[in-house]
């Protein structure tokens, strides 16, 4: 034979392409047929969404990773552009398969070798990742090789290009258990997958081919190398131009905190724990769809207000107060929805025992179940038929003096207010709105440790039954709460007495679409009285009851109707205020979690400023709302310190509100004798306290303007402060918020009165009332007023009055 060498060098390739035919016709027959050739979609994972859809947490699926799947129409074009110019550059035109490179394999195979060389197709990556077995997708073989080729090839002629794109993009590995283009979205970025840009999409098609080694969170240089390549190839592919790609390297990208990020964690776990409850642990996984009632840009407002007043609190300039953790609740009271709930300043820092939840966690209320023990010793109710000084009112008198009481135990307990200082006899309604606490025991004595367990629980708080030996100091924060069930219970008063289950999460859905739980408004269950609640909320929105413990322009003030109450435990541990208005309520909790005390920080400077901040930030741009007044309710002008229907001879009268049948009846309006003979009612002390204050007319004041029998020789009069009165600064209260009021009484109708402190003129009246505040300054001070009668122009000088003001302790 001629040539015999030629013959054989143009026999090798036929005989090649014979066994390759023959080996595709044999790996035919042992590959699925169409149609049933994909597999069941992978299971997605759970979602926990915000009210209005935004992700909080997905949840591993069963298969352990985070898994939601897209239609391709949500997916940015530059990201399928970036994963067609990385992994398969003639997707649209190929069959599925590069044969050039099933022939080098098969060329590889006939000389003896097993490794397969060469890439692989998105067609073919889809193949190996849906339809091979998991044991055969990382075998390097010929067998594998050819298997996966003519799986593709079917796949090619049965599917259109974009669904096989869809496939690729839904179940490719991105690294960090994140199976999908939009679980690498929320993984490396925590957004959608439909809010990417161009340099994000290139930095997440430059993953796959190996998403250890280009981790972004764990070497950004390396993988900010890959995106580069990425989007040079982009560039070959003409999917974009050089300033496209030269913009998008210099785009600074911002990376996700945490490969699994999550908003709102421990409200997320409390739902989870929740459905867990409800549907299981398997359930769980199953990929849910679950709508929450959290407003997350309330929430993330709120996290900022708690970082910036606590960062504060931690100055050292003025010298820390080892404040270092904080809790918010705040909750719809219409509807029980809980719309913000931050269980700490940070869930990952482990130095405040971030991850433990303080919204959730019981801790001593201070002063802040006052309100439920006034509301009980309110309610008509509890009150046998005829029965004496039963019910209590707004204007009941209690006097505010040193006192013991015999506990259980039989030792004595002696309660004193937060500034150590009585006031005598005061009116419900200020002893509760300046949180006094010898009036809080009487009250808690009156209704029984018994009573207030009972409307606690009827409120919502399910942790006062527990307490062992409960006393009388219960009511100043001797059991244990937890702030989201005392912002509910607070909710009770804004809702006129009616208690809204709370709630936590709208709607479940099932993955493939089923609603399983809709969450439909339950009917609230009444748990006091309408009359009760209004009067309670009217007490807790009064500025002026709370003036002599806050000052008159208190953080407590947020610019419309808000009802408002501050808790402070005596070791400086746990301080709070819970506050409302008809549509929002809101609980702010300020300690440490471990216990460790605070130093010198009251509910008024540690959780007030936070819940001042909260409220005027939620309510902004909103109508301010006005508290129903029920029907059964009627007003009376009282005299605002004695309590009865107001005299001629009571200079101080305010209008009270009374539960219709409470108020009380008139008394003869006979000039100081019968103001004198209301005050013996009370004690010695306590009569010789009120008159030091001015509180209640002296039986013989018959050289001042209070006794019109008296003559005119005195018109105008300072009524307060009163003279040689002793004040002291506070060292745990702003400046600015101690504030002196500044009175002034006429029993004529002057015009153009003056009011001067230490000859300074603070201020000019042409009307009464003549009433101003003025802040405290140390040392020695002196007040006058001046008056020009009408008609005459007569001008008069009121008596001055001076008065003391001690430094604070240091």
């Amino acid at each position: 034979m001629k040539h015999p060498r030629l013959f054989w060098l143009a026999a090798i390739p036929g005989a090649v392409l014979l066994a390759g035919a023959a080996t595709l016709l044999w790996y035919a027959n042992t590959v699925p047929t169409m149609p049933g050739l994909l597999p069941p979609p992978a299971a997605p994972s759970t979602k926990i969404l915000a009210r209005d859809g935004r992700l909080l947490y997905e949840v591993a699926s069963s298969a352990g990773v985070h898994h939601t799947p897209l239609l391709l129409a949500q997916i940015p074009a530059a990201c399928q552009q970036a994963t067609i110019a990385t992994e398969d550059a003639t997707f649209y035109s190929n069959p599925g398969v590069e044969w050039r490179g099933i022939l080098r394999a098969l060329w590889i195979n006939l000389r003896g070798g097993q490794t397969i060389a060469g890439g692989s197709t998105i067609t073919q990556q889809v193949v190996r990742n849906l339809l091979l077995p998991p044991a055969e997708r990382s075998a390097r073989t010929v067998e594998r090789k050819l298997r996966e080729s003519l799986l593709a090839w079917r796949l090619t002629r049965t599917l259109p290009k974009t669904q096989i794109l869809a496939l690729y993009l839904n179940n490719i590995d991105y690294g960090n258990l994140a199976l999908g283009l939009q679980a690498a979205a929320q993984t490396y970025f925590g957004k959608a997958a439909a809010e990417l840009d161009l340099a994000e999409c290139a930095l997440l098609a430059g993953l796959p081919q190996a998403p250890g080694q280009h981790n972004p969170l764990a070497n950004p240089g390396a993988a900010q190398a890959r995106q580069r390549v990425v989007l040079g190839l982009m560039q070959r592919a003409g999917f974009i131009d050089a300033q496209s790609a030269a913009a998008a390297l210099r785009e600074p990208l911002q990376y996700a905190p945490a490969p699994f990020p999550i908003s709102a964690p421990h409200f997320v776990f409390q739902v989870l724990a929740q459905l867990r409850q409800q549907y299981g642990a398997a359930a769980v996984a199953s990929g849910l769809s679950v709508t929450t009632t959290l407003d997350l840009d309330l929430t993330r407002s709120a996290e900022q207000i708690m970082r910036h007043r606590l960062a504060l609190l931690a100055d050292t300039k003025t010298g820390s107060h080892n404040a270092g953790n904080a809790a918010l609740v705040a909750i719809d009271p219409r509807s029980g929805q809980v719309l913000a709930l931050v269980g700490s300043l940070n869930y990952f820092d482990g130095a405040i025992s971030g991850a433990i939840n303080m919204a959730l966690a019981p801790r001593q209320p201070g002063s802040t179940l006052k309100p439920l023990t006034y509301a009980l010793a309110f309610d008509p109710a509890r009150c046998p038929p005829a029965a004496d000084n039963c019910p209590w009112t707004a204007a009941t008198v209690l006097p505010d003096l040193p006192a013991s009481f015999v506990t259980a135990e039989g030792r004595a307990y002696t309660p004193q207010n937060y500034d150590r200082l009585f006031r005598g006899p005061v009116l419900a309604r200020a002893a509760l709105g300046s949180s006094l606490n010898i009036p809080a025991v009487l009250a808690l004595q009156e209704v029984g440790v018994a009573g207030l367990q009972r409307i606690a629980r009827s409120f919502g708080i399910t942790t006062l039954a527990a307490v062992e030996a409960p006393g009388l100091a219960l009511t100043l924060g001797g059991g244990a709460v937890r702030l989201a069930e005392l912002t509910a219970a607070y909710g009770v008063f804004a809702t006129g007495g009616l208690l809204q289950p709370q709630n936590i999460v709208l709607q479940v859905h099932a993955a493939d679409g089923t609603q399983l739980s809709n969450r439909q408004p339950a009917t609230a269950a009444r748990v006091i009285d309408a009359r009760v609640a209004f009067i309670i909320t009217s007490i807790l929105a009064d500025n002026n009851a709370r003036t002599a413990a806050f000052g008159a322009a208190s953080v407590l003030n947020i610019g419309r109707p808000a009802a408002v109450k501050t808790g402070t435990t005596t070791n400086w541990r746990d301080n709070w205020t819970v506050g409302y208005t008809p549509e929002l309520a809101v609980g702010v909790w300020v300690g440490n979690a471990d216990n460790t005390p605070m130093r010198n920080v009251a509910g008024i400077s540690g959780a007030a400023p936070i819940w001042h901040d909260f409220m005027r930030m939620a309510l902004r741009g909103k109508a301010a709302g006005t508290f129903a007044q029920p029907a059964g309710l009627v007003r009376r002008e009282i005299c605002a310190v004695a309590g009865p229907r107001s005299t001629a001879s009571c200079t101080q009268r305010s209008i009270e509100i009374f539960i219709s049948g409470t108020e009380p009846k008139l008394v003869v309006a006979d000039a100081a004798a019968d103001s004198d003979a209301s005050a013996r009612a009370l004690s010695a002390d306590a009569l010789s306290i009120a008159r030091d204050r001015t509180a209640l007319p002296a039986s013989n004041a018959a050289n001042t303007a209070l006794n019109p029998t008296a003559g005119a020789a005195i018109q105008l009069r300072i009524a307060a402060p009163d003279a040689a009165s002793v004040f002291r600064l506070s060292a745990r209260l702003p400046p600015g918020n101690q504030l002196l009021p500044l009175r002034i009484l006429s029993a004529a109708p002057f015009v153009n009165v003056t009011v001067l402190v230490d000859g300074k003129a603070l201020a000019h009246f042409d009307s009464a009332p003549y009433e101003l505040v003025w802040q405290l300054a140390a040392g020695r001070h002196r007040v006058d007023a001046f008056g020009t009668l009408p008609g005459s122009g007569r001008q008069l000088h009121a008596q001055p009055v001076e008065f003391l003001v001690l430094a604070a302790d240091s």
